[in-house]
């Protein structure tokens, strides 16, 4: 039954790439929570680094949604779980407004987001070197796509206090609600090869700067007043009840691995696993589980670390053994190899459960949305199983033994080979997105749960 939920919201989009989203979703986030308000932060798309500025500026974690991979009724689910404690809700963007998975339509991208959720879209423009242009820019993003509501103009990077007002002059159409202007102090670190989040990259007082600036040019009220007025959202679907405990799992978290959708954590619970956490750079063993789950991360950086932590490896390589569950996604591959190769050559030992090495390279290995079908039973579930993701790595894969689990479709069609290891070990370059198919955790947690020795074992399948 349809369940109509109204929180004001905002979705921050851009006009493209590299305009300022982050830095005014940031400021807006600390200026709103120093009036003592609860800002619930959602990131569009399947970035995993800019939730972690999200996380510093609101005091709580930031949720991903992503249409190409979860659909209209998961985003609305995720939404409106994670804003029930909320007073407002601010939504970064990805790209361009309608930038995504298609050339042709909204899919993917941020526009889509902001029509699942009725939310109004305040567009970032970088200003410099702008001014009536503005106009005609506002009013092609605002009457390009009839179904989504640019509502409101924020103007960054702006010259002085004469450029913003000759801006807030020229538009007529939706108006400029706010501005920043252009400061060569404290802006972002580059984040070159995605190496670098909130906790490396930024202090405190960075946020609160970011919120002054914001905050000397825009009138918080006007804010509050565009996603006040945001329609009520509808609830079409519901996730499934918490289960009664099931399993335990192990979660790797620490520096080297920390790139986790929250709607898989959440659904592996839902589904009765209870989530351990566990550092591969400092604890010497596993906690007490049945299964374990190694996300991404940057495990290149400490590869030294994770090298000289024999006794984790050999806890890990013990619990494979015995057959239990083992999963792993980019840098939790990488982790489960028997070496990774860094940008200067050097080699660093890891747990060799996975035939190959990780080699580090200068460039973007891949980047971009897949469709999943499993080739054979696995600890996802039978042969045959679909789902989606997505890929981002600077490394590659040398082996003598071909992946052959996965088969994998990217966007532009290119048939690829995917998905390392046998038994219960399954490790691969894609990060899973469970929206996509819940069953795959729920088929993880039944083979969890199923506390399998490595005598469960016959004719070379695993019993589940």
């Amino acid at each position: 039954m349809a369940e109509p939920v109204t929180i004001p919201r905002l979705l921050i989009a851009g006009v493209s790439s590299h305009v300022g989203k982050t830095t005014v979703t940031v400021a807006l986030a600390r200026a709103l929570r120093r009036r003592g308000l609860r800002v619930a932060m959602f990131k569009c798309g399947p970035d995993y680094l800019d939730p972690t500025y999200h996380r510093r500026a609101a005091g709580r974690a930031s949720h991903n949604l992503d249409g190409w991979m979860m659909g209209r009724d998961a985003v609305v689910e995720t939404f409106l779980d994670a804003t029930n404690d909320a007073d407002i809700a601010l939504i970064e963007g990805v790209m361009g407004l309608f930038d995504g998975a298609s050339a042709t339509s909204v899919e993917g991208s941020s526009a889509e987001i902001a029509a699942f959720l009725r939310a109004p879209v305040m567009l970032v423009v970088d200003a410099k070197g702008m001014a009536r242009s503005v106009a005609a820019l506002v009013h092609g993003f605002a009457t390009f796509d009839a179904s989504v509501s640019v509502a409101g103009v924020f103007c960054n990077r702006v010259g002085s206090d004469k450029h913003l007002a000759l801006l807030r002059e020229a538009c007529t159409g939706p108006k400029v609600i706010g501005g920043m202007l252009a400061e060569q102090s404290r802006t972002f670190a580059s984040r070159h090869l995605g190496l670098r989040d909130a906790e490396q990259n930024t202090s405190d007082e960075d946020f609160d700067v970011w919120a002054d600036r914001l905050l000397a040019h825009t009138n918080l009220d006007d804010v509050l007043a565009l996603a006040s007025a945001s329609p009520p959202v509808e609830r079409r679907a519901s996730g499934p009840a918490v289960a009664q405990q099931r399993c335990r799992i192990g979660v790797a978290r620490d520096e080297a691995f920390s790139f986790y959708y929250p709607y898989n954590l959440r659904l592996l619970e839902q589904l009765g696993a209870e989530l351990v956490s566990f550092s591969p750079i400092r604890d010497q063993a596993l906690p007490d589980v049945d299964g374990v789950y190694i996300g991404g991360g940057y495990p290149e950086l400490h590869a030294r670390a994770l090298s000289d932590n024999r006794p984790m490896r050999a806890s890990l390589q013990t619990f494979a053994a015995r057959g239990r569950p083992i999963y792993a996604e980019c840098g939790g591959l990488m982790y489960l190899s028997e070496a990774i190769v860094t940008l200067d050559a050097q080699r660093f030992e890891m747990v060799g459960l996975i035939e190959g090495e990780a080699v580090m390279q200068p460039r973007l290995a891949a980047i971009g949305y897949v469709d999943v079908k499993t080739r054979a039973p696995s600890i996802l579930g039978d042969a045959g199983t679909v789902f989606r993701g997505h890929q981002f790595r600077y490394s590659h894969f040398t082996t003598a033994k071909p992946p052959s689990t996965f088969s994998v479709t990217t966007r532009r069609g290119m048939q690829l080979d995917e998905g390392y290891g046998s038994g219960s070990v399954l490790a691969s370059y894609v990060h899973a997105h469970w929206a996509s198919n819940p069953n795959v955790a729920a088929n993880f947690v039944r083979a969890c749960a199923a506390m399998l020795a490595s005598d469960s074992f016959q004719d070379g399948r695993p019993a589940w």
